[in-house]
């Protein structure tokens, strides 16, 4: 009898292991242990990075769902930790909907065994570069009605996406998917903070399973075309609607957290 591939190579970094890594998490092996540490003698402001760019997350989503969104789509999900989409969500709409997508099997495994028997939520394998198969998916479309606002969470994954992949074109097809009064929440490590930690992170990452493609802030807010910035618009990670605790690490330099971030509402 064949056996199944596990469809992963534990000797070759995971991006989403290596951010679990950062946040302090279990679900990562050697490779990703090495490789992170190699970025974190250069730039050990990348766990704080890590941990602001996961309160951003809780901070755009506690938004979305102040505002009314009650349905959202997060792709790119990354390795289950503390704060998730449907729990931030869950606190403000209590029927929330939450369709998560990744292509990396650990996060899918995972992300199921936490989320079995939790209503509103599901699970599903799915590549950014291929947005519309993203939006056809049977499960998508059963989970989501596109004809209300959806939030479209792209938190750290646009860096992953190289310019030959069109990155435009990716949020174009989701952007003309949605409802007016949809929004797009993103973060995305940006060429603009400190060179040492964008050379060694870059250098580092073409090894991972998904190379690193940082952008300057021009190219970044082109990505938010279509969309209209909501206030503070596209700032650092700290300085996005922040809550006292958020800026602990970065009281003297919002840049050190490495990360640009904004939320977009189609109009």
């Amino acid at each position: 009898m064949k056996r199944e591939s596990p469809g992963f190579d534990p000797r070759v970094p995971s991006v989403a292991r290596l951010y679990d890594y950062y946040l302090g998490g279990k679900d990562n092996f050697p490779a990703d242990r090495e490789a992170a540490e190699k970025i974190l003698k250069v730039a050990p402001e990348l766990r704080a990075a890590a941990r602001a760019n996961r309160a951003f997350l809780g901070r755009a989503v506690r938004h979305l769902a102040e505002a009314g969104i009650t349905q959202f789509l997060d792709i790119g999900t990354g390795l289950p930790t503390q704060g998730n989409v449907h729990e931030v969500a869950g606190k403000v709409v209590p029927d929330a909907r939450v369709v998560y997508v990744d292509r990396d099997p650990v996060v899918l495994v995972h992300a199921r065994a936490l989320l079995a028997g939790q209503g509103g939520t599901t699970v599903v394998e799915g590549d950014l570069r291929r947005p519309g198969e993203i939006l056809k998916h049977p499960d998508v479309q059963e989970s989501l009605d596109f004809s209300r606002p959806v939030g479209v969470l792209l938190v750290a994954i646009m860096h992953f996406i190289a310019e030959s992949d069109a990155p435009g074109e990716i949020i174009a097809t989701l952007r003309d998917a949605l409802a007016p009064g949809s929004y797009l929440v993103m973060s995305h490590g940006t060429s603009d903070a400190r060179a040492a930690a964008v050379n060694r992170g870059t250098e580092v990452y073409r090894s991972a399973s998904a190379p690193l493609t940082l952008r300057g802030r021009d190219r970044i807010m082109e990505l938010f075309e279509g969309f209209e910035l909501v206030d503070p618009g596209l700032v650092w990670l700290p300085e996005w609607r922040p809550e006292q605790a958020d800026v602990i690490d970065f009281v003297d330099a919002p840049e050190s957290s490495l990360i640009l971030c904004g939320v977009g509402r189609k109009g």
